[in-house]
């Protein structure tokens, strides 16, 4: 049998790391907007233009020689504000993989010929479609030893479209908010509710049972403390709940492939701290 899962919301909030776990290496905050700036949110249709993607430089120099292929689409939704830059972006479709790290760096590189409203600059819904061919590549690390790396085979394509059904109005995450930084920003602690919503899971994998658990028969249940970051992926796993026998090494391997429509704070997406319950159970 695989495991059960369930995930509990702690009652702290940010970025802070609890349990003794080492916090993120300190980094210069990302460039944000002065206020938060909420706008209305297009849809292309009559009097609305789309964006038009601008061209840009190759994303990778693709790999000639790999071996376990991984390919894969993952679907995100996105704002292309007045600017033509890409805000709030929302995992719709994930992977579960690496792949859906490419993604984002690819679509946060993006950058736009902004759609109007009767000629005048708007920021419009769209969904993104991104099409990734990968490998894996032997590359010697740090220590000299050889690891397998994961790589981009060839040039990713992208098929954007209307959002079907945009929210009306939104507020725009922070220009500038890329990829590494975005969990690495100091944001304040909070509470629990009020203003402040709880990431939505919204891809998960059981976690399997380990081969020295299954044949000693051996079930509980581990807690993982995990932080959710703003584009909804988890980071900073720390085992809060010890199970052993190799359950808890499984449980976090799952749950690194789950991802969340992050936590947000007065419309504005903010990492979360929470607890995953994983229930290891054979009957």
């Amino acid at each position: 049998m695989r495991a059960l899962m369930a995930v509990v919301l702690s009652v702290g909030l940010g970025t802070s790391i609890s349990g003794g776990q080492q916090a993120a290496p300190s980094a210069p905050p990302a460039k944000q907007d002065a206020q938060p700036v909420r706008v209305k949110v297009y849809s292309v249709g009559p009097d609305v233009t789309a964006p038009v993607l601008l061209p840009l430089a190759p994303f990778t120099n693709p790999v000639a020689k790999c071996k376990n292929k991984e390919d894969g689409k993952v679907l995100l939704s996105l704002l292309v504000d007045p600017t033509g830059r890409p805000r709030n972006l929302v995992f719709l479709q994930p992977l579960g993989t690496d792949l859906d790290k490419f993604a984002l760096q690819i679509a946060t590189a993006d950058r736009f010929k902004p759609g109007t409203y009767k000629g005048a600059p708007v920021a419009v819904g769209e969904s993104l479609e991104v099409n990734l061919q990968s490998c894996f590549i032997e590359k010697k690390n740090d220590a000299g030893k050889n690891t397998s790396w994961l790589q981009l085979r060839s040039q990713p394509t992208q098929k954007f479209e209307a959002l079907p059904q945009p929210t009306e109005e939104a507020v725009l995450t922070p220009d500038g908010l890329f990829l590494e930084d975005a969990y690495k920003i100091a944001f304040p602690s909070f509470r629990a509710g009020g203003n402040i919503s709880a990431p939505i899971l919204i891809h998960h994998v059981e976690a399997e049972y380990s081969d020295e658990a299954r044949r000693a028969k051996y079930q509980g249940e581990c807690v993982i403390s995990v932080v959710v970051d703003v584009y909804g992926r988890p980071q900073y796993l720390h085992v809060v709940r010890k199970l052993g026998m190799g359950l808890d090494e499984m449980a976090m391997e799952a749950i690194h492939q789950y991802r969340f429509k992050p936590a947000m704070k007065d419309g504005v997406p903010v990492p979360v701290t929470l607890n995953v319950a994983v229930d290891f159970s054979l009957y």
